[in-house]
């Protein structure tokens, strides 16, 4: 995969400190302090249970920490404006569901809601960047179906090209590429990946696969019952003993010149005397 933009560009974009967050009576982040910076791709690892999704939720202030401040581009994230902040960040969820029938080039068009003035339509502009997302992310042929008709795996490409004509400062993934086949996510990678190297929007991305991390991110944040275990460049961080802590597996990681990335195998830690 190729290096992040610029070391000398990596400005702050998230500063957490002491975060804690749980549901009734359950924990699940557990003073988490971190920073974010612009400049390289981020994932955020770890097994089931983790938090990486309820940490991307905080991120994008669909939740408020339970102790602990979050401050986005210097400012407390609380303090932005829902609108402002919606023209900077940008999440596409695991499960993308809409209940209403609309046409796919309409959810499409729902991501330019925070760009346009009240009662206000799309001008001519906008609809070119409609019909640019839709074909980046090969939904083009769908656009006039029911997104209730549509697979799980073309929701999720809808999912992204909605995203996408937000024109976010800051793309969110939760596992975008879950319900993906090998093909259609490389191809959205791809597609996001070279949006962030021409500099149009930072990415930080919640995965599950530590092979599409290795090559996709340049920065991995590994999570374990809700703390940091480590962080740092993927070259650094992706090593058999943390994937050992993390995942309670045993693991191998070669360079792989196919992919121009590195390459986890992994197997369940051989019993003594098995």
């Amino acid at each position: 995969m190729a290096s992040p933009r610029s070391e000398q560009s990596a400005d702050l974009l998230w500063s957490l400190t002491g975060v804690s967050f749980g549901y009734r009576d359950t924990p699940v982040l557990r003073d988490v302090s971190l920073e974010l910076r612009s400049g390289c791709c981020t994932g955020i690892l770890g097994p089931n249970g983790s938090g990486k999704t309820t940490l991307l939720d905080l991120l994008g202030g669909l939740r408020t920490p339970q102790s602990g401040s979050i401050e986005f581009q210097g400012r407390p994230l609380t303090g932005w404006p829902k609108k402002q902040l919606a023209r900077q960040l940008a999440l596409v969820p695991q499960d993308f569901m809409v209940r209403f029938g609309f046409s796919v080039r309409d959810v499409v068009e729902m991501g330019l809601h925070p760009h346009l003035h009240r009662f206000a339509t799309p001008s001519l502009a906008d609809q070119a960047l409609i019909d640019e997302v839709l074909a980046a992310t090969g939904v083009t042929p769908l656009a006039d179906r029911p997104i209730t008709n549509l697979s799980g795996g073309e929701k999720q490409r809808v999912a992204v090209a909605r995203a996408l004509a937000q024109r976010p400062t800051v793309l969110l993934l939760d596992e975008a590429t879950s319900n993906l086949d090998i093909h259609h996510s490389l191809e959205i990678l791809h597609l996001i990946r070279d949006r962030f190297t021409r500099g149009e929007m930072e990415v930080v991305a919640v995965m599950h696969d530590l092979n599409l991390a290795a090559w996709f991110c340049d920065r991995l944040i590994f999570l374990k019952e809700g703390r940091v275990v480590c962080q740092g460049p993927t070259e650094a961080v992706l090593t058999p003993e943390n994937i050992g802590l993390v995942y309670g597996v045993e693991a191998e990681v070669r360079a792989n010149p196919f992919t121009n990335s590195r390459q986890v195998s992994f197997r369940l830690p051989v019993q003594a005397g098995v």
